[in-house]
């Protein structure tokens, strides 16, 4: 075993140094191969007749109509344009070209190419080291803080508008993280236990609300199923409120099930208007549970906080999250620069800063504008609504996209309270690309953006919605080549169509420029060679 071991890594040396030289002999073979195959032609050209056949073809061409050409062209034209459409149509589903990447995947390696996956896991750090990039493993999906109910919300969506707001990896999420809350111990798994841990697999809604009724006819107590219910059956608030206070008057002592009835009921009151009684609840909730900060319920308390505008208590909770050795969110880095907006947004004038210059506030906001913006740079479209919202996901991903979504739908209020803050948004976030112009390379306050998010945003939204990329993608050189082919051979088809005797002449006069640095060859070398090699070579 350990001779196998040992041996790896010089097999290993030995298959990379092959394929380095194979790669560096490979332009050297083909210029070889490319020399020879024009000295063949050559010395080939009176035994095969080569003149003559070109001397028929020339005659064969000359016989043929402009209408020929004019099919010929519209033809080209025709199957490039379908090319282009199926380009342009990949590009906008995967954020790719389906030409490179076929090339990449499977013609680049057996050219002897460097692969992908070898490039892409380091970037440069800003000392200028090598470090390990995040993979699409390491691009984290969190549960929505401030998700909605099923029921009593995303259905009423349903409902009106015939869309599903929710993918199916979305809901898929959720239920495994059902599971997880509510019967995580599988050894002792009561039987309405088991009914509720199938009920939260179920796909359809209809399933999953009759598994749960049919746990509660097994034991009347069973807090889950009261979950269930007044996630997906409650078509009111108030009657989501009714199920979840039945289910925490009988959960007992089972932790998850306790954090997540309390905290549902909070935002139950939050959305019912008892806005004080919801920030009590959650603060009642943070004491009680001080080691469950990865339910980010700081979160809830900062939106609730702020529709009270009790603006003093969110900077005493953001002093105590916004630290440098605790996780970011959105709702942390823009709640943070909000306050700072608003102490001086009321009065900002962009032509007042831009003849005396910012003042230490000023300066301060637009920093903090900057940091919110390096985090998430998709939320400031969604604030200045310049990008329509939707219904956010039960899940998000930080720094992307269905964060960004989640954020704005429950915060744009806040922004639109503080008088002038989104003006101040909108004078300033733009300059944050200034500060770091390749964001996939390098960071400013943050880690570089990876490059994940969109492939997950894609699957955490509706497919109606356009999910927002960045950097912003440049079109792919397949696509720019395509539609450049279709339009000149279209032109040309229009061109042979409509003066056939003009493009007769011009193809003439092209093809012999084309071919006479050939024919310039051909006469050096007969020149230069003696006549008796050249017919020695024939013989052979």
């Amino acid at each position: 075993m350990e001779d196998t071991t040992s041996s790896n890594p010089q097999s290993l040396g030995f298959t990379e140094k092959l394929k380095s030289w194979l790669s560096w002999s490979w332009t050297y073979v083909c210029l070889i191969w490319l020399g020879m195959v024009l000295i063949m032609i050559y010395v080939l050209w009176s035994p095969l007749k080569l003149q003559e056949t070109l001397t028929s073809a020339s005659v064969f061409l000359n016989t043929l109509t402009p209408k020929f050409y004019v099919a010929l062209t519209g033809t080209s034209s025709l199957i490039s344009g379908l090319i282009l459409i199926f380009e342009w149509w990949y590009f906008r589903k995967y954020g790719t070209s389906f030409i490179e990447q076929v090339s990449v995947s499977h013609l680049r390696p057996l050219l002897g190419g460097v692969e992908s996956s070898s490039t892409t896991g380091l970037f440069s750090s800003v000392n200028g080291e090598a470090e390990p990039r995040p993979s699409v493993s390491e691009c984290k999906v969190w549960r929505n803080p401030l998700n909605l109910f099923r029921g009593a919300e995303y259905n009423r969506y349903t409902w009106v508008t015939g869309k599903e707001p929710l993918t199916y990896y979305d809901m898929n999420l959720s239920a495994q993280d059902h599971q997880t809350f509510f019967t995580g111990d599988t050894q002792q798994l009561r039987p309405e236990d088991a009914v509720m841990q199938k009920a939260w697999r179920e796909r359809n809604p209809q399933a999953r609300i009759r598994a749960a009724y049919q746990a509660i006819e097994m034991n009347q107590e069973c807090a889950a199923a009261y979950v269930l219910l007044a996630e997906e059956e409650a078509t009111t608030i108030t009657e989501a409120e009714r199920l979840f206070k039945k289910a925490l008057s009988i959960a007992g002592k089972d932790i998850n099930l306790l954090v997540y009835i309390k905290r549902r009921l909070a935002m139950c009151a939050r959305k019912l208007g008892r806005i004080k009684e919801a920030v009590k609840m959650m603060r009642d909730l943070m004491k009680e549970f001080p080691l469950l900060g990865m339910l980010n319920i700081h979160e809830n308390l900062l939106e609730a906080l702020l529709e009270l505008q009790a603006y003093a208590d969110v900077q005493a909770v953001l002093a105590k999250y916004d630290d440098i050795s605790l996780p970011k969110s959105a709702t942390i880095c823009y709640t943070s620069a909000l306050l700072k907006a608003r102490a001086v947004s009321d009065k900002f004038s962009p032509e007042a800063a831009s003849r005396r210059g910012l003042s230490t506030a000023e300066m301060n906001a637009v920093e903090a504008i900057h940091r919110a913006v390096e985090f998430n740079p998709h939320v400031p479209k969604y604030l200045l609504e310049m990008k329509s919202l939707i219904l956010p996901p039960e899940h998000i991903l930080k720094r992307g996209d269905s964060e960004a979504v989640a954020y704005a739908f429950f915060h744009l209020q806040h922004w639109k309270r503080a008088e002038g803050a989104l003006n101040l948004l909108h004078c300033t976030w733009e300059g944050t690309f200034r500060i770091i112009p390749y964001p996939l390379e390098k960071g400013h306050l943050f880690y570089p953006y990876p490059g994940c998010t969109e492939t997950a945003d894609r699957e955490l939204l509706p497919s109606f919605h356009e999910v927002s990329v960045y950097p912003k993608k440049e079109l792919p050189f397949f696509i720019l080549f395509t539609a450049g082919l279709c339009s000149f051979t279209a032109m040309l088809a229009m061109l042979t169509h409509q003066f056939p005797e003009l493009m007769g002449v011009f193809a003439k006069a092209f093809f012999s420029t084309l071919f006479a640095p050939l024919g310039f060859l051909a006469d050096k070398m007969e020149s230069f060679m003696p006549s008796s090699f050249w017919h020695q070579l024939t013989r052979i």
